[in-house]
């Protein structure tokens, strides 16, 4: 780069805006129904938020809920002091005069937010009162927050809805305030009512009225609108956007962080404090603390969203990036995978076999591949982990089969004992037979006990049983059944995979008998002094 693209380069980026993002997780993302966190886990929360993904702001309460929400804000406000971050740590509080702001201040805090009534119809049905009698009430509250060294921000709530049915009031009501020493007038879309449109024109009023004001937007997501109201609200000039983790708030919650931090960046342009690397764990934190799990197909921070699922983009993406956007995972210290199934193409199968290290002639990609789909077909999901099981069984598959399972039904239950009828073809011919036992591999086993002795075959002694399945699987994930069986000169062991895991112990049995019927055709050739019965 010459020397005046570098300063050109930096001049640009000198240039763009900052945005501030106020987190409010534990304040209005505690409202989402069946959400508390504990002290412990706010604290937790608190400091990921402020120290490892480094947002501007945090709102982490409402005063006067508890005496437990008390000492989670004074464990916060104390760790936050001690790092710097004292003004960076928010309480939300009412228009009571001494009570809220006593509250706040005895738990630590620096910082206010003062919940008024942004909508007129909020203040005459809610609480009975007019514009003026409500003005003065917050005039007393926020003199009496300055006086015990409070900085004072104020909510307009239901400003939307305020703005919309009657902003002369909502004009009356910040012209009102504006010698109060207020810091940033926040406007709420309490009930997530606006769309992009009604953003623009709200804000721009604002703004045009109150140039020289501090506005910051706070939008919810009722009608699913509210990255895109973010991304308005920027563009008409807010340059403060209030968020939560995982989209957590009450009804349908706030507008996600992780969305408007990928939008502002992307769409917007502008510069943010956060640290993106750490999004995806601090999402699986908040997760992990509230027990409400974020969809799979979650912008972002969902299990699937960088996972390419049909075969022609694995090929595209195999032969040149063609299905990779600026929205990579890299960015969020996470992988791109490539989801094995019956959509699957051996550029799927290539990916998956690159990332394991594993090489595979062009023949046995192909059988494998064949049994990907397979699976794919009666199996919902089929991971990266299971690749080496499937593997393996499809190679092994490759012995000459001998006897084949053409159909198994096994019923078992609580306190009685399982049944299984089971038909095999054995060298051509087909054999069934019923079998009871105690579960449903036992039944399996005495059934195909009985078709086998028919033929002279004896079952080995089962010496050992093993059952493995993927790190991390599911209820549903393939399974590697190993059985060890003792022959009279050795021991063998077997495998068989399924998604079932009797099944896989079904197969495990088939396999051995597929190797030891070649073996007892071989002792039936030779003299008698030389022959191995079984």
């Amino acid at each position: 780069m010459s020397g005046f693209a570098r300063i050109a380069s930096m001049l640009e980026s000198a240039a763009k805006r900052h945005i501030v993002l106020m987190d409010t997780t534990l304040r209005d993302g505690e409202q989402t129904q069946g959400v508390s966190f504990s002290v412990n886990e706010k604290v937790s929360i608190a400091r990921a938020l402020l120290q490892t993904l480094r947002v501007d702001r945090i709102e982490v309460a409402s005063a006067c809920v508890s005496e437990g929400e008390r000492e989670a804000v004074a464990r916060i406000c104390a760790w936050a002091s001690e790092q710097g971050y004292g003004d960076r740590v928010e309480v939300l509080g009412f228009v009571d005069y001494k009570r809220s702001v006593d509250w706040i201040v005895g738990a630590g805090c620096r910082v206010v937010n003062l919940l008024t009534k942004g909508s007129e119809k909020h203040c005459r049905k809610q609480l009975g009162k007019t514009l003026e009698q409500h003005l003065a009430d917050i005039e007393r509250t926020v003199e009496y927050a300055r006086s015990r060294d409070l900085k004072v921000n104020v909510y307009l709530e239901d400003w939307s809805n305020g703005y919309r049915d009657s902003r002369d009031y909502v004009f009356g009501l910040v012209e009102g305030m504006l010698g109060f020493g207020i810091g940033h007038f926040m406007l709420p879309d309490t009930l997530g009512a606006l769309s992009p449109q009604e953003v623009t024109e709200y804000i721009d009023g604002m703004r045009q009225r109150f140039p020289d004001l501090q506005f910051d937007f706070h939008p919810h997501n009722d009608y699913g609108l509210a990255t895109a109201n973010v991304l308005a609200a920027v563009e008409a000039g807010i340059d403060c956007i209030h968020c939560t983790v995982n989209c957590l708030g009450e009804r349908a919650g706030n507008v996600s962080l992780a969305e408007v931090a990928v939008v502002l960046r992307d769409k917007a342009e502008v510069e943010l404090s956060i640290d993106e690397t750490r999004i995806a764990a601090l999402s699986s934190m908040v997760e992990n603390f509230s027990g409400k799990w974020t969809a799979a197909n979650t912008p972002v921070t969902g299990a699937d969203v960088f996972t390419q699922t049909a075969g022609i983009h694995a090929d595209g993406d195999l032969k040149g990036n063609l299905y990779v956007s600026r929205l990579s995972p890299e960015r969020f210290d996470r992988k791109r995978t490539y989801a094995l199934g019956k959509m699957s193409g051996k550029a799927s199968l290539i990916n998956n076999l690159d990332e394991l290290g594993i090489s595979l002639t062009e023949e046995e990609q192909a059988a494998v591949l064949r049994r990907v789909v397979e699976l794919g077909d009666s199996k919902h999901v089929i991971t990266t982990d299971d690749l080496p099981f499937i593997i393996a069984d499809v190679l092994e598959d490759r012995e000459e089969q001998h006897i084949s399972l053409l159909n198994c039904y096994i019923n078992t239950g609580l306190n009685v004992d399982s049944t299984a009828s089971v038909r095999v073809a054995v060298g051509g011919e087909e054999h069934q037979a019923s079998g009871v036992g105690n579960g449903g591999f036992d039944a399996f086993m005495d059934a195909l006990g009985k078709i086998m002795r028919e033929r002279d075959f004896e079952i080995p002694e089962l010496v050992d049983f093993e059952v493995h399945i993927p790190r991390g699987g599911q209820t549903d994930a393939l399974t590697e059944c190993f059985i060890t069986w003792q022959l009279p000169e050795r021991k063998l062991k077997t495998r068989g995979v399924d998604a079932n895991q009797v099944l896989a112990a079904v197969k495990a049995s088939l396999r051995m008998i597929n190797l030891q019927i070649p073996a007892q055709q071989r002792s039936s050739r030779l003299p008698d002094r030389q022959k191995t019965a079984y």
